[in-house]
């Protein structure tokens, strides 16, 4: 098969699957004797895998590690994909705390907000009086902000508590150059 029905069987763009081909991820095809790539089954079979990894968040570094060991029958290779995954595991753990700090400081950010401008149905927030704009603002000008987190002292848990939203007087309206 040519190189754009490869593209359409497995959803990768062809300059993906020709920069897999470039990085070695996926073998050169054959030529037919006009000169086109000629993709086999196989290519169609190692495509969907690496693209099933890349689906799995993994980088192709790891992934050429996987295809490596596809036909491996070394111990110590294949107990080197179970480390792999395990590596990988930990990193989208890590990124599940982070994408939850994250979430707790847009909350945080969110409760800024006095839904004036909406209840009234006019466009009163997009500068003064927007809790959230001025959060944004006032951090912008390196001032405290109600999403992010005070510092904590060297040493201490990696993740604190978003800083509580603070009463404080509304500064007046500042643009951010």
């Amino acid at each position: 098969m040519r190189i754009g029905a490869l593209s359409r069987a497995t959803g990768v763009d062809i300059e993906t699957i020709r920069f897999y081909e470039k990085s070695g991820l996926l073998p050169g095809p054959a030529r037919s004797e006009n000169g086109y790539r000629d993709y086999a089954q196989a290519h169609l079979e190692r495509l969907a895998f690496i693209r099933h990894g890349r689906a799995l968040d993994m980088s192709l570094a790891d992934i050429g590690l996987l295809l490596a060991s596809l036909n491996s029958r070394d111990a110590a290779q294949l107990a080197s994909v179970d480390g792999l995954v395990d590596a990988q595991l930990a990193r989208v753990r890590a990124r599940l705390v982070s994408m939850h700090a994250l979430e707790q400081q847009l909350m945080a950010l969110k409760s800024r907000c006095d839904g004036q401008h909406r209840q009234h149905g006019t466009q009163r927030g997009t500068q003064q009086g927007c809790g959230i704009l001025e959060e944004l603002v006032a951090a912008a000008h390196g001032e405290a902000c109600a999403c992010h987190v005070e510092e904590a002292p060297r040493g201490t848990a990696a993740l604190a508590e978003p800083a509580k939203p603070r009463p404080r007087p509304r500064p007046p309206a500042r643009s951010v150059t």
